[in-house]
């Protein structure tokens, strides 16, 4: 179940985020990249002996599930110039440094759609490994409307298509969105009527 986002007072919320740690205490930054920095520290092993251990941290990042006033589901068909053919997808981005989550979805759905949710509800959050510090942080924007045109990056080709909730759950459950996380919810859901009825609570409720 998803959990309306309350508010706490931006450097209050700001501080509790940043106080979740990606790596473990006294880990040395060895490397530093665009987006990847690598993380070094000598684990004490169960015999007492060391051992270096590392980690990969990156930027969390957002995904947006976007509800229109009408009911559609925004999917988006993108090109960018690192890969070879377009591709569906939702809305994502990354967190920037001292930005809330749920302010990059707000801005990332803002960017990419010129839409603006009426209520942002936060979904799921979860961890792609363990070996790499990075949340990915799921929310659904519900009774978007179009504010603006879009705001895209200079490696961003972004066309917005309205679509069902039947032909968001078959996209899904066929792999024809770039999320195998979300595929895995479509096919629980498409085997149990109970999550299904759960999934569409949390879209239009």
């Amino acid at each position: 179940m998803g959990y309306k986002i309350k508010s706490l007072g931006l450097s209050f919320m700001l501080i509790l985020w940043k106080m979740k740690p990606k790596t473990p205490p006294g880990a040395k930054k060895v490397f530093k990249g665009q987006i990847f920095d690598v993380y070094q520290w000598e684990q004490e092993m169960y015999d007492g002996s060391t051992h270096t251990f590392e980690k990969i941290v990156r930027p969390d990042t957002v995904l947006v599930i976007p509800v229109t006033q009408d009911g559609k589901i925004i999917i988006c068909e993108q090109e960018q110039p690192h890969r070879d053919k377009a591709y569906l997808s939702l809305i994502s981005g990354r967190v920037e440094e001292n930005e809330l989550p749920e302010d990059a979805a707000r801005r990332e759905l803002l960017e990419e759609t010129g839409f603006e949710a009426g209520e942002l509800i936060l979904w799921d959050e979860y961890l792609p490994g363990t070996k790499i510090g990075w949340t990915i942080y799921t929310y659904v924007a519900k009774n978007c409307k179009k504010v603006a045109e879009q705001n895209l990056d200079p490696g961003e080709r972004i066309t917005c298509n309205l679509i069902s909730f039947d032909e968001f759950i078959e996209l899904l459950v066929d792999k024809k969105v770039d999320d195998i996380h979300l595929t895995v919810k479509a096919l629980e859901a498409k085997l149990n009527p109970k999550k299904m009825e759960e999934l569409k609570k949390v879209l239009y409720t």
